[in-house]
């Protein structure tokens, strides 16, 4: 495993700039067929997940954890905290912070781009992490940032745990505004994981996510429940990697090579 410094970074076509932490990276131990960027959750730093990433048995992904900005956060009232974008209210009800998100989506969008040409392209995340991995997907099938500025990678798959949608009340018309947009829709697939004991995004905010995709054109949507699991034991990042994180992580393990057929 490896990382590098602090990066700066703005969305395309403007915005304030947002310096980024350290990036980890989980090189592949076998031959190299996908790279993943993995988004931590509020508060968090991209070093927890790397660390949980690198003991998967999965030899042909390569693994980019990095780490959000430290800004002011609405939903702890002003404090400093390492988000992906502002949030009022951990829930797809929330105020979108469309400024925010387009910042991380082309932070994401650029730790893919060096990439090599033949390999698969995927982004995943818990909580705000999936939030944030959810909208770059929508960003990839509408072909442009919510700023409207292209968005510039091939994404092969998006995963979401303990997350919600963002932007969904402005997902329709941006995917029936193109025949492009609604085939790749129709072909990304997305795995959204949530635990029905969540207390803190809760599990109906997951499913509201999950069929929102669904109703506006992405048919590949995959949505799984679990029965066990509250989102603090994952949530808390002074917690060592806990039982429900590691349940998350051998769950969607399975779909995510089913369905994106990485390796």
């Amino acid at each position: 495993m490896s990382s590098f410094g602090g990066t700066s970074s703005v969305a395309s076509g403007g915005g304030k700039r947002l310096e980024y932490g350290r990036t980890h990276v989980v090189r592949p131990k076998g031959a190299h067929k996908a790279t993943i960027v993995w988004l931590h959750g509020l508060g968090d730093n991209g070093a927890s997940w790397s660390q949980l990433l690198e003991t998967l048995p999965l030899p042909n992904i390569k693994w980019i954890c990095p780490t959000a900005p430290t800004r002011p956060v609405a939903v702890f009232g002003g404090f400093p905290s390492t988000a992906w974008f502002d949030v009022a209210d951990l829930s797809e009800d929330a105020p979108d912070d469309v400024e925010g998100l387009d910042a991380s989506a082309a932070h994401v969008a650029n730790l893919l781009s060096t990439e090599p040409a033949d390999i698969k392209l995927g982004v995943g995340g818990f909580s705000m992490g999936a939030a944030t991995a959810l909208y770059s997907a929508t960003c990839y099938a509408h072909g442009k940032y919510g700023n409207g500025n292209p968005y510039p990678v091939n994404l092969s798959v998006s995963v979401g745990l303990s997350g919600w949608l963002p932007c969904a009340r402005s997902l329709k018309n941006k995917i029936e505004s193109s025949q492009e947009a609604a085939q790749k829709a129709s072909s990304i697939p997305l795995l959204l994981c949530h635990g029905k004991a969540d207390d803190v995004v809760l599990y109906k905010h997951g499913e509201k996510s999950a069929d929102a995709l669904k109703t506006t054109g992405f048919s590949n949507v995959v949505f799984k429940s679990y029965n066990r699991g509250r989102h603090r034991d994952s949530f808390n990042i002074n917690m060592n990697v806990g039982n429900v994180r590691m349940t998350y992580i051998v769950k969607w393990r399975e779909y995510l090579l089913v369905y994106a057929q990485v390796v």
